[in-house]
C-alpha cells in the first residue's frame, strides 16, 4: 500500500471519528437538554437548558480565581455571598459548617460579637421560642411561637408559583406569610398558612369603587380564619414617602381583578392614605379596622422623623390601652425588594440598626411594650442578623429577600423588570415554568426551621434556654478602634428615647389574658 493510500485510510478515519465526536455531543447536548426541561429542582436549568449549567461550573472557578478576579465574599451588595450562600445551604437543607477560619473581619466597627456563657444551655433544657400574643383585647387575639416570617410581598411583584411556594412553605414552618399591599390572592390561601393582610395606600382588595375602605370588604376577609391580623402601611424600606409601583407589564388580567384596576396599565399607589394625615386619623384607622374585623391591627412605617411616635404615645395616653395599635411593623430604608426610585432607596430613612433600639426604648419607657408588639424587617436574612433584632427589642422578625434566596434567586437586580431569569418576580410563563412550588416550599420551610434552629443556637451559647430571652447585654459590638465594648452602652447604636410616665405595668396585661 502506497503512502499517499495511508495518508487518504488515516484522513478518512479522522474523518469519521470527528464526526463521531461531533455526534456524540449534539447527543449529549439534546439528552442534557431534555433532562433539564424535564426536571423541577434547578431553576436556571429549567429555565435556561444546557447553558445554565455554566453558571455552577463558573460558580466552582470562582471559589478558587474569585480572590484574583472577582469581589470577596463579605464585598457585594445588597447582599454579599457569603450571606446567600449561608441562606441557600439552610433552604436545601444541607451542612453550614466551614473551616479553616471565618472570613468575616471580626476587628470592623460594627461588626456584632455575641458574648458566650462559660456554661451554655444544654440541649435537654433548651426551648422552642415562646408564644407571644397579639391583639390581647380582640375579639380574635393572635398567638405564635414563631420569630421569623415572610414579609410583604403583592402578588404580581412576584409570581404565581412563588406565592403558591411561599405559602405551603409557610405552614409547612408554622409561620406566617403577609400578604403585601396588592390584595388577597388564591395563591395565598392555597398552601393554609397563617396570612397577614396589608393594606397599603390604595387600599387594594378592601376598596370600593371609588378607591375608599370597604368595610364589607373588610368583614368578608376577617371570616376567613387563615387572616390572623391586619397591618396598615404607611412606608416601606425601599422607597420611605413613595406608594407601591407595579409595572404594566405586571398588570395581568388576574392581578387587575384582584387589586381592582385596570389591566396593563402601570400601578401606581398614592405616596400616603388620603384619610390618614395625623396619629389621631391613623389611630382612628386601626380601631375602626379592629371593630370591624374583631382582629390585630398593626401599621408599618420605615422610620425616619421621630416626633410622631412621640404624638402617639401621647394620643394613646388620651384614649387608653385598648386604642393603641397591636403591633409595629418596623421597615428599614435599606430594605426593598420591589420598584424604586434610587434616590429614595438610598438616602432617605433610618436604618434598622438605629431605629429599632429607638423605638423600643420609646415602647420600653411609655410602659407600652408589652402592648405594643415589635416587628422588624430589612436585609434581616442570617441568624446572627435576627438574633440582634431580638436582643434589640423586636419580637418578630419579617424577611422578604431572605425568603425570595431560598426560592432561587440569584440576585439578578431584575425584581422591577418582568424578566426575572428565576421565575420569582416576573408573569413570564417561560420564565415561571422553572419555579416548582412543591420543590420551592420546602426550601422555603427548611429555611425559616434553620434561621430559627439557628438562632436557638446563639442563644443557647449566651446561656439562655430560647431565642427571646437574648437582650443587648449579650452582645458586645466593634468600634473604630478595633475593640468592643457592651451594645448597651453605645449611644449612636441604642439612642434613649424621651421618658414618659408608663401607662400601665406589664403585669396588668397578663390579667387581661
Amino acid at each position: 500500500m502506497t503512502d499517499s493510500h495511508w495518508a487518504l485510510t488515516l484522513l478518512t478515519w479522522l474523518e469519521v471519528i470527528f464526526i463521531a465526536v461531533i455526534g456524540l455531543l449534539l447527543l449529549a447536548v439534546i439528552l442534557m437538554y431534555i433532562v433539564d426541561v424535564t426536571q423541577s429542582t434547578h431553576t436556571i436549568r429549567k429555565n435556561y437548558p444546557v447553558l445554565g449549567r455554566f453558571r455552577y461550573f463558573f460558580e466552582h472557578l470562582g471559589e478558587f480565581f474569585r480572590q484574583y478576579f472577582f469581589a470577596q465574599d463579605r464585598e457585594e451588595m445588597p447582599f454579599n455571598r457569603a450571606d446567600r450562600s449561608w441562606v441557600y445551604r439552610a433552604a436545601k437543607d444541607i451542612d453550614n459548617n466551614v473551616g479553616f477560619g471565618s472570613t468575616l473581619d471580626i476587628s470592623k466597627p460594627g461588626t456584632l460579637l455575641f458574648l458566650n456563657s462559660a456554661f451554655p444551655i444544654q440541649e435537654k433544657d433548651a426551648l422552642m421560642p415562646s408564644p407571644v400574643t397579639l391583639g390581647p383585647f380582640c375579639a380574635s387575639p393572635y398567638t405564635t411561637h414563631s420569630i421569623f416570617n415572610v414579609s410583604g410581598m403583592s402578588y404580581g411583584a412576584i409570581s404565581k408559583p412563588a406565592i403558591l411556594a411561599l405559602s405551603r412553605g409557610a405552614a409547612k414552618a408554622g409561620c406566617w406569610l403577609n400578604t403585601g399591599e396588592g390584595g388577597l390572592s388564591p395563591y395565598h390561601l392555597e398552601g393554609g398558612c397563617d396570612l397577614v393582610f396589608q393594606i397599603g395606600t390604595a387600599k387594594y382588595g378592601v376598596r370600593d369603587l371609588h378607591g375608599n375602605l370597604s368595610d364589607e370588604r373588610l368583614r368578608e376577609l376577617a371570616g376567613k380564619t387563615q387572616i390572623k391580623m391586619f397591618e396598615i402601611k404607611l412606608s416601606q424600606g425601599a422607597k420611605p414617602g413613595k406608594g407601591g409601583i407595579l409595572p404594566a407589564e405586571k398588570v395581568s388580567a388576574e392581578v387587575a381583578m384582584i387589586r381592582g384596576i385596570s389591566e396593563g396599565q402601570a400601578s401606581i399607589s398614592p405616596n400616603g392614605h388620603t384619610d390618614i394625615s395625623s396619629v389621631a386619623d391613623l389611630l382612628d384607622m386601626i380601631n375602626h379596622i379592629r371593630t370591624t374585623t374583631g382582629k390585630p391591627v398593626g401599621f408599618k412605617a420605615v422610620l425616619g422623623e421621630k416626633q410622631w411616635l412621640v404624638e402617639l404615645i401621647r394620643e394613646i395616653r388620651v384614649r387608653g390601652l385598648e386604642a393603641a395599635p397591636d403591633f409595629i411593623t418596623l421597615d428599614s430604608s435599606d430594605g426593598g425588594s420591589g420598584a424604586a426610585p434610587q434616590p429614595l432607596m438610598d438616602h432617605v430613612g433610618l436604618p434598622i440598626k438605629e431605629s429599632l433600639p429607638w423605638l423600643a426604648a420609646l415602647l420600653q419607657e411609655a410602659g407600652l411594650k408589652e402592648r405594643i408588639k415589635v416587628i422588624v424587617a430589612g436585609k434581616l436574612i442570617t441568624p446572627h442578623m435576627v438574633a440582634w433584632a431580638l436582643a434589640s427589642g423586636a419580637d418578630f422578625v419579617n424577611s422578604a429577600r431572605g425568603f425570595m434566596f431560598a426560592l432561587g434567586c440569584i440576585q439578578a437586580l431584575q425584581c422591577h423588570k418582568n424578566t426575572c431569569p428565576t421565575g420569582i418576580t416576573t408573569h413570564n410563563a417561560k420564565l415561571q415554568k422553572g419555579l416548582d412550588p412543591t420543590d420551592k416550599a420546602e426550601r422555603v420551610a427548611a429555611y425559616q426551621r434553620n434561621i430559627t434552629k439557628s438562632v436557638a443556637m446563639i442563644a443557647h451559647s449566651c446561656g439562655l434556654a430560647e431565642p427571646r430571652q437574648l437582650r443587648a447585654e449579650h452582645i458586645n459590638i466593634v468600634g473604630a478602634d478595633g475593640f468592643s465594648i457592651p451594645l448597651d452602652q453605645l449611644g449612636p447604636y441604642m439612642p434613649k428615647a424621651p421618658t414618659q410616665t408608663p401607662l400601665i405595668a406589664s403585669d396588668a396585661l397578663a390579667d387581661k389574658h
